[in-house]
């Protein structure tokens, strides 16, 4: 929500002037102008579901201009001085303007001027050309131009956010105009970061000024600020064995490993007991022995043979997706979340009432998985979240 500017009027007395000239004004003109509707025909090439904003390009004088941002809540038609510097655009006449304008929260900025340049909405044969005021400010943005109510209002144009689409009459046709959803995701992430980063400094500041004044400043040691990811909430993701009904368990007969291997074993049980992956269990109903896999180097790695457990489990055929999407699909996100990818598999917690079936017996005790361990039938497929 942008207000305030020049579009009303830039004093007082100017914006009454306004306010009664549109009140005594009425228009008799006949508009022979075609309807606009949006249809079905209209989400081709559109991703769905999407909150994204309307990002479009527009020709501006003689520049094809990208990241323009369409707002039908600013009173006013932004262009930054950042974008109008990197033009020649920026030597032609300026207007001064006195009125300030307000953002959402309140805020003043006072622009640097006005600007009147022709805008072009449109393509091929269906374009529109108006002489259209836009005002300058000069502030940190990821949008080179906003496109408020005045612009929107002088083209006719009408405006569909879900529809990713503006529609415009030209010449008693339809011209459109199709936003740019991949430039709309990363606008708002890079918007996101600089006011998560504003409001971190400022908070900081606004600390440091408090504690001063009291006399107590405190310096947060490093130590303090780390986090610890202890892996994924059951309520997001969850993974379940659907053991086959009537399934008789298994129990493995224990194998007998050398005392080189017993150590190895150990050393790597502990690690898991450490981290929490799995926990000491009594009178399991299924039980798996533990197999030692060489790796490089001369390395031993503990696997466990789940491979009676894995017969009474279904197949499950859904599958992966492919990872090439599933990065792209996170082109201009404001948050990202992210796991350690040192051992994975353990980061799944597993159903409580599938542990017990997950344990395996070693030399010195006998003990079951709380994760997903890997080895399991299904997974590397999918999570039952």
């Amino acid at each position: 929500m942008i207000s305030g500017g020049s579009t009303d009027g830039d004093s007082n007395r100017a914006r009454k002037a306004r306010s009664t000239r549109e009140c005594l004004e009425v228009d008799g003109r006949k508009r022979d102008e075609p309807v606009i509707s949006f249809g079905p025909d209209d989400l081709r090439g559109v991703y769905l579901p999407h909150n994204g904003a309307l990002v479009i390009q527009a020709r501006v004088a003689n520049y094809d201009v990208l990241r323009v941002f369409v707002d039908n809540g600013s009173s006013v038609n932004v262009i930054f001085k950042e974008a109008l510097i990197q033009t020649d655009l920026h030597e032609y006449q300026l207007e001064a303007v006195e009125t300030a304008l307000f953002g959402f929260a309140g805020h003043a900025v006072y622009p640097e001027g006005e600007i009147i340049l022709p805008l072009t909405l449109g393509t091929g044969d269906l374009r529109k050309t108006l002489m259209t005021i836009f005002t300058i400010v000069d502030a940190p943005s990821s949008y080179n131009i906003i496109l408020g109510r005045p612009a929107m209002n002088e083209m006719r144009a009408v405006a569909s956010t879900y529809h990713q689409k503006i529609k415009l009459p030209v010449q008693g046709h339809v011209g459109e105009v199709k936003g740019d959803q991949p430039s709309s995701r990363k606008c708002y992430g890079e918007t996101v970061r600089v006011d998560q980063k504003k409001t971190r400094k400022e908070g900081k500041e606004k600390e440091y000024q408090e504690g001063a004044k009291e006399g107590e400043v405190h310096f947060v040691a490093e130590e303090e600020q780390e986090m610890e990811l202890s892996g994924i909430s059951p309520q997001v993701a969850e993974h379940k064995l659907n053991i086959l009904p009537g399934s008789r368990p298994v129990k493995q007969k224990k194998r007998h490993f050398g005392p080189e291997k017993d150590k190895v074993i150990e050393e790597q049980v502990g690690e898991l007991l450490k981290a929490e992956h799995i926990r000491e269990v009594k009178f399991p109903t299924w039980l798996s022995n533990v197999v030692l896999v060489p790796k490089s180097a001369g390395k031993w790695r503990m696997c466990v043979d789940f491979r009676d457990l894995n017969k009474t489990c279904p197949k499950d055929c859904y599958p992966l997706p492919r990872i090439v999407q599933l990065v792209d699909s996170t082109s201009g996100c404001e948050l990202l979340s992210f796991l350690d990818a040192y051992q994975g598999y353990h980061q799944i917690p597993l159903a409580l009432e599938d542990q017990d079936k997950a344990s395996f017996i070693t030399s010195g005790c006998t003990f079951c998985y709380v994760v997903m361990p890997f080895g399991l039938k299904n997974a590397g497929l999918r999570t039952n979240a």
